[in-house]
């Protein structure tokens, strides 16, 4: 089975169309304004417009957000499905109020961390923040992959946090994913894609 991929953090036209090209299942908006990825809706919604129609499906990202801000934003951008930062209960009121597919972040550190229920459509499984760090998600940090391994997950899920092309094989090899998130890990500045990089992750992830 392929291993599917995600390009978050899509900022501008050029890390839009290499995702396209490369066979990205999904591309990421961060709508969360401490990111240096972070796009606003009017700057979202005409890249959004450019994907193809058989092409990889929008996600956009939220940390802790107000029913408005989903609303400002689903109300511009024509996105598939949300990733959002907060509580299990919050996600999944989310998932109710907007009937948009919903994945929901979970920082790992431990094998006891892993979700054992799931009320929205997906899990993202990434590294705990550290301690002090200004933004959630994996701040380019991997775990211990093998925490995964045998993992009865309650939802489809995908591997998230320091994945870069020289580590991704590995990281499916241990954990047993079938799907893969990187966003720092195809830059050359933050906030930056690379087209090369972003080539090279999905050729690596599909094991080419």
């Amino acid at each position: 089975m392929t291993v599917r991929v995600k390009i978050c953090g899509i900022r501008d036209g050029a890390g839009l169309d290499a995702a396209c090209a490369a066979g990205a299942d999904w591309v990421g908006f961060v709508f969360f304004s401490r990111s240096p990825r972070h796009v606003t809706a009017p700057q979202a919604a005409p890249l959004v417009r450019r994907l193809p129609h058989d092409g990889p499906r929008a996600i956009g990202l939220f940390v802790r957000p107000t029913d408005d801000e989903i609303r400002h934003v689903l109300d511009t951008v024509a996105l598939d499905g949300l990733q959002i930062y907060d509580t299990a209960t919050r996600a999944a009121a989310i998932r109710v109020q907007f009937g948009v597919p919903v994945w929901l972040a979970a920082g790992i550190a431990v094998r006891a961390d892993l979700p054992q229920s799931c009320a929205v459509d997906g899990l993202v499984i990434e590294s705990r923040p550290p301690a002090g760090a200004q933004r959630p998600g994996g701040n380019a940090r991997t775990f211990d992959w093998s925490l995964t391994e045998g993992w009865q997950a309650p939802a489809p899920w995908m591997l998230a946090g320091g994945l870069r092309p020289g580590n991704v094989r590995e990281a499916v090899r241990l954990s047993g994913a079938r799907a893969v998130d990187v966003s720092s890990g195809v830059e050359t500045a933050p906030g930056v894609k690379s087209p090369a990089l972003i080539h090279e992750f999905v050729r690596a992830a599909h094991g080419l």
